[in-house]
């Protein structure tokens, strides 16, 4: 009975370009019968994913300017409980991460979370694999790798791209790094339905092989420890690290156990995913229930600490305290959390990756965007992993959307703008990206 009333879940990955939002197009508009409600997240902080998905504005949820399996997992946790206060409107739920997740931890969540676990399965991970262009990353980004070996379904996608040989020579490889996944052949990610939906595929047990410490949940904290505080100020003392700023919360805490420890643990997950409250060094943190990110510039790094009620409290870290040599510290030195916990690191994503968002009203005059873009592809088209937006052309009544990866590009006009805003948005995922350069030169386009 408990499994009838489970909501199938179904997370859709692969790298940058490989097909993702083509296949997501595919099963919101072809004639399965299924009420699909879709999740999306993008790794940049314009979002236009939402705009080159057809004609399912209602069901589709987006987060932005965060790796769903980091930065913006609590939102994954908040929507999902928003989406089965209304499960009579769908029956299906797909999660569509960001090129650059590792889909583990999204996974991860169906069986860490009891309400998740109760409520949603788990039907399979479906990984799309652009043929084209993945020897690029597939040795040097971890991501690549997760993303086969956890998969239960594999899209070889675009072999309309590649000789033969070499999509066997692929598919050999892949089997070799998941032989349990099946894998299908496909151009423009065109699959039947039925072989990436309700597959019933996902393995827990081989999930644990490609992943020992998969059942170890990542979090967004790599420490936590809780103190017995009386009423008071105390001294947060750090000294500079890896990272120039590190983030903290204090929840109260009604007992200083282990289990105490893990109750407050979801809770510091959900408040990790909101804004900031940015603090610098020699200023008060008074409030609990409050995400601080602390400046760590300067020498003297002490943050003040006050307590109103005495009793215990629960400090969560962004980073190991080792790493900064964090310390809470009395009037009589230093102190010792009564429990601690070191928590699994998440990932990190290759530094130099990162997303330049362009979200700007006007026109854009063809020739000119036709001139910047070929220079820009021509020069700068090995490092763009992927760029895709939506334009307003002078003269024009439809939108033009255009998807690209590496080199190639693809773009067509869509739907008419209608009373819909006219604007320009657009992101670009790649390897050094100059910000300031790739602005100047999109507005440089405008009528």
């Amino acid at each position: 009975m408990t499994t009838q009333a489970q909501v199938p879940v179904t997370v859709l990955t692969g790298f940058l370009g490989s097909g993702k939002t083509t296949l997501l197009n595919s099963l919101l508009t072809a004639e399965h019968g299924k009420r699909i409600a879709v999740i999306e997240n993008e790794f940049g902080e314009v979002g236009v994913d939402q705009d080159l998905v057809i004609g399912a504005e209602e069901e589709i949820f987006e987060m932005n300017n965060g790796c769903i399996c980091c930065t913006v997992r609590g939102d994954l946790i908040r929507i999902l409980g928003n989406l089965m206060k209304r499960k009579d409107r769908f029956d299906y739920i797909l999660i569509e991460t960001t090129g650059m997740a590792d889909p583990g931890p999204v996974a991860q969540t169906f069986f860490v979370d009891d309400e998740m676990q109760s409520k949603m399965r788990l039907d399979g991970i479906v990984t799309l694999v652009d043929a084209k262009h993945v020897w690029e990353h597939i040795d040097d980004s971890s991501e690549v790798k997760e993303q086969i070996a956890f998969a239960d379904v594999i899209l070889l996608n675009k072999i309309d791209l590649v000789a033969p040989e070499d999509v066997d020579q692929l598919e050999a490889r892949m089997k070799s790094m998941n032989a349990a996944a099946k894998i299908y052949r496909t151009h423009n990610a065109e699959i039947n339905v039925e072989k990436i939906l309700h597959v019933g595929g996902f393995n827990l047990d081989r999930a644990m092989e490609v992943d020992p410490k998969f059942m170890e949940p990542e979090y967004p904290f790599e420490w936590g420890g809780i103190y017995a505080l009386e009423a008071g100020t105390y001294q947060l003392a750090l000294q500079p690290g890896p990272d120039p700023q590190i983030n903290v919360a204090l929840f109260s805490a009604q007992k200083a156990t282990t289990a105490t420890l893990a109750e407050r643990t979801m809770d510091a997950v959900l408040l990790f995913s909101n804004d900031e409250q940015v603090c610098r060094p020699g200023e008060v943190l008074e409030r609990t229930d409050t995400l601080y990110q602390l400046a760590l510039e300067g020498q003297e790094l002490n943050y003040t600490l006050s307590i109103a009620q005495p009793g215990f409290y629960a400090l969560y870290t962004q980073h190991h305290p080792t790493e900064f040599q964090l310390e809470l510290r009395s009037e009589h030195g230093p102190l010792t959390a009564v429990v601690a916990h070191d928590y699994k690191p998440k990932h990190e994503h290759d530094d130099e990756v990162s997303s330049v968002g362009i979200d700007v009203s006007g026109d854009l005059d063809p020739r000119k965007l036709n001139e910047w873009l070929g220079e820009l592809l021509r020069t700068q088209g090995p490092d763009i992993f992927r760029m895709k937006g939506v334009l307003s052309i002078k003269g024009a009544e439809e939108r033009y959307v255009f998807q690209g990866v590496h080199m190639l590009f693809d773009g067509r006009p869509d739907r008419a703008w209608g009373s819909t805003p006219r604007r320009n948005s657009l992101i670009f995922i790649g390897r050094n990206l100059n910000r300031e350069q790739l602005n100047k030169g999109f507005k440089a386009c405008l009528a």
